[in-house]
């Protein structure tokens, strides 16, 4: 088993994997330590969607938008089996807060930010269209916007992308608890655990890529011959809850807004079936107990009567995860959503990453390299991430 390498990555999430990437096809050798499995915690658990961001322009997040567009382009091309075009559907009523003329303009802006290209255009779909809405309620419905995004499976996606990562030479070392990491002399000892022992391995870049264990994993790396605790990252876990209804899949994905509180929810496919998605609660306890709370559920199901009043709500399956915000005094819901790269002078050759999206998680791993790069030798690149074909891993062997 590898003991020296360039770099060592905790955490086997869509953003560790990401990095593990982008350093093997730098020419890095890298190790990445994951306790449970692939895509097992908050990467599992998103909105399973490849997107821009339509809502980020409303805090005006240009740059998050037009890189996620970007990205989103990239992923279409690179993994086609993986995530696909998805018609879009934006109803506004006449008591939508979002009134016609302001989602125009979004949906200018957006199309603007993807390059005015055929696939980022928009549409209004004509009133004699309604009917065809997957039983969309037509009551006070004043008009409804098509445009086009994507969709893909989270825990597909991210094992492609660790395959990738490992057919460039990083290797995975599953399940391995993180213990503990110690700097000294320009290299990391760090110390992990399988099967109740520990084992060690040294390396020059230490990226946390831990999610919602991010201050559990830097409050366990240290210099050398010291007691001094890194600042812990000024944080907030936020729950997000998702149900799988009994309800046949629509033909597109419905971005809604809650007639309780006006936060944008999607109602959308999900294999044969009818995924709705996200809340936003703060939550405080352990992420591997985080579960839907039964107000979650209750206001999942509401909307979804709401907007789509003949639709079986029986519960298949529900999932929540924690997502990484910085603290703030705005909403969650408005929260900035772009990657936050943490660094410590005491620790040269560390980064951990707050937050990130799963459609920019390859502009975040780049982003990663370049802030550890003055602390590694220089490498031929094998591969450009930007080129990398992804493939479904039961597809590939």
């Amino acid at each position: 088993m590898t003991t020296q390498v360039d770099i060592c990555v905790i955490g086997g999430g869509i953003q560790g994997v990401g990095v593990a990437q982008a350093a093997a096809a730098a020419g890095y050798s890298v190790v990445l330590l994951e306790k449970s499995g692939l895509a097992n915690a908050t990467s599992s658990r998103s909105s399973k969607l490849i997107h821009g961001g339509l809502r980020y322009l409303e805090s005006a997040q240009f740059s998050l938008v037009a890189e996620s567009l970007y990205e989103r382009e990239l992923l279409i091309k690179n993994a086609p089996e993986l995530v696909k075009r998805v018609p879009f559907y934006i109803p506004i009523y006449k008591d939508t807060s979002r009134k016609s003329w302001k989602v125009f303009i979004g949906l200018s802006l957006y199309a603007l930010l993807g390059r005015l290209k055929a696939t980022a255009c928009f549409r209004h779909i004509a009133e004699q269209d309604w009917s065809l809405l997957d039983g969309l309620s037509t009551t006070k419905l004043k008009s409804v916007y098509q445009y086009t995004d994507a969709q893909t499976d989270d825990v597909k996606l991210t094992r492609a992308v660790m395959h990738s990562a490992m057919e460039l030479g990083a290797e995975l070392i599953c399940p391995a608890s993180f213990v503990s990491a110690t700097y000294d002399n320009k290299r990391y000892k760090v110390a992990y655990e399988i099967d109740n022992q520990v084992l060690e391995l040294n390396c020059s870049v230490l990226v946390n890529a831990s999610g919602p264990w991010i201050n559990t994993v830097q409050k366990n790396i240290r210099p050398k011959g010291t007691n001094v605790n890194v600042k812990e990252m000024p944080i907030e876990l936020v729950q997000g809850a998702h149900l799988v209804i009994k309800q046949p899949a629509p033909k597109g994905i419905y971005y809604v807004e809650s007639p309780s509180d006006r936060r944008a929810v999607f109602i959308m496919p999900w294999y044969e079936h009818t995924l709705v998605g996200t809340t936003e609660t703060h939550y405080e306890g352990d992420p591997d107990q985080i579960t839907p709370t039964e107000h979650e559920i209750d206001y999942l199901q509401n909307i979804v009567r709401y907007y789509f009043p003949r639709y079986d709500t029986e519960i298949l399956h529900s999932f929540a995860g924690a997502r990484v915000l910085p603290k703030g005094d705005e909403s969650m819901f408005n929260r900035p959503r772009d990657t936050v790269y943490f660094t410590d002078p005491q620790l040269p050759g560390y980064v951990a990453l707050m937050g990130g999206k799963l459609t920019g998680y390859r502009a975040t791993a780049q982003k990663a390299m370049e802030k550890v790069k003055p602390y590694l030798s220089e490498k031929t690149p094998v591969a450009d991430t930007r080129e990398l074909r992804l493939k479904p891993v039961d597809e590939t062997g």
